[in-house]
């Protein structure tokens, strides 16, 4: 198929979107499909808008969220009405917003990991929106699930967040998991032959993430200091964020500091962490599908991380990895991580069949494949 790829952004910049709307365009032309890239879309605001915006935030504190706002919107539409062609079969959108309002005789796609709804008072900066932008970002949403002929998302619960509050019809919402924004070419033997190399006196957390605050920071050291209160040396290591908070961490914190995926030096580097790494932690308190997770079990690396948004989708408990609810204390945490670390047969299992799981379906091979067959039954 020849497929109009729609992003906002430049999508072969691997930095927009935590590299996911290069990684899945990639995965579609991995299956044999032609793909036509259209993006950096002008936001195209008037000055009246972008006044009103400026004074309401000011006055208010609440934001009109003009990403969404109809006129915005329409720009994104009436640029990519210019940009297709003819041989264009499908036109996709790794997001809702550039194609709500387009109107095309070829199918329109989208492929999200979330509803405008369902990150409503999810993430921070969707709880500081007025009526207006909720009323905006809901229109914008109905319209892009009505006129789409497919909405594939990420996880079920971005999934029934679509059928719960925009009443979507179920027979066109699917579910296809993300897969790892990584290069690989390890198989079972050098899976099994990473793990023996794992250090079976001292536990090694990996701490993944640039926002310290959202992804539950504070709740790995507390986990890290009970394990080392209990007995177990362990040392937490944290990448991803530019500046911790506070002017010092605990001796068993390694900062790694901000890491990049764009360098091989910074591949290399984050490729030393999941080898060694014994957990990922990632005890977060909003996210909607995480990319990090299926990097980890790539990795033969299992999860443990919290039952929030589409979470449950990529972890399953005891498979790969251990979800806990935001209620759950640090001292379960640490207390699943020290028993299932001193079994060494339990955690070998676990291990191996987190990189099962990331063979199976949590790679872009499969996803592209999910992709590609359900654009062709249009």
């Amino acid at each position: 198929m020849n497929i109009a790829y729609v992003t906002t952004y430049n999508a072969l910049d691997i930095h927009n979107w935590s590299g996911l709307g290069y990684t899945i365009a990639k995965a579609l032309e991995e299956q044999g499909n032609s793909i036509d890239y259209i993006g950096n879309l002008k936001k195209k605001a008037s000055p009246i808008l972008l006044a009103k915006s400026k004074l309401y935030k000011k006055v208010t504190g609440k934001s009109l969220d003009i990403d969404r706002h109809p006129q915005v919107v329409k720009g994104y539409s009436d640029q990519i009405t210019s940009l297709l062609t003819s041989r264009n079969d499908i036109v996709f959108s790794p997001g809702t917003v550039p194609i709500a309002l387009l109107k095309t005789k070829s199918p329109k796609v989208f492929y999200t990991d979330a509803t405008f709804a369902g990150i409503l008072n999810f993430y921070d900066k969707f709880q500081q929106l007025s009526q207006q932008a909720i009323d905006n970002g809901n229109y914008i949403e109905q319209l892009a699930l009505d006129s789409s002929s497919l909405a594939i998302y990420s996880s079920d619960w971005a999934a029934q967040t679509a059928i719960d509050h925009y009443n979507a019809d179920p027979s066109k919402i699917k579910v296809v998991p993300f897969g790892a924004n990584i290069q690989t070419s390890r198989n079972l033997q050098t899976i099994k032959s990473i793990v023996r190399a794992r250090s079976t006196k001292e536990c090694h957390l990996l701490f993944l993430g640039v926002d310290w605050e959202r992804k539950g920071g504070d709740v790995a050291i507390v986990v890290t200091r009970l394990l080392n209160e209990a007995g177990l040396k362990t040392t937490l290591h944290v990448a991803g964020v530019k500046n911790l908070p506070g002017s010092s961490m605990p001796d068993f914190v390694v900062d790694h500091g901000f890491i990049s995926k764009a360098t091989a030096e910074g591949r290399t580097k984050l490729d030393q962490l999941f080898t060694q790494s014994h957990f990922l932690i990632l005890p977060t308190k909003a996210d909607c599908t995480p990319v990090v997770f299926s990097e980890a079990n790539s990795f033969g690396l299992p999860c443990i991380t919290t039952d929030v948004g589409g979470i449950n989708t990529t972890i399953s408990d005891n498979i790969n990895g251990k979800t806990f609810s935001l209620a759950s204390s640090e001292t379960e945490y640490a207390d699943y991580i020290h028993r299932t670390f001193s079994d060494t047969v339990a955690y070998n299992q676990l291990a191996l069949s987190s990189f099962n799981e990331y063979g199976s379906r949590l790679n872009w091979a499969v996803t592209g494949k999910k992709l590609t067959k359900l654009l062709s039954e249009l």
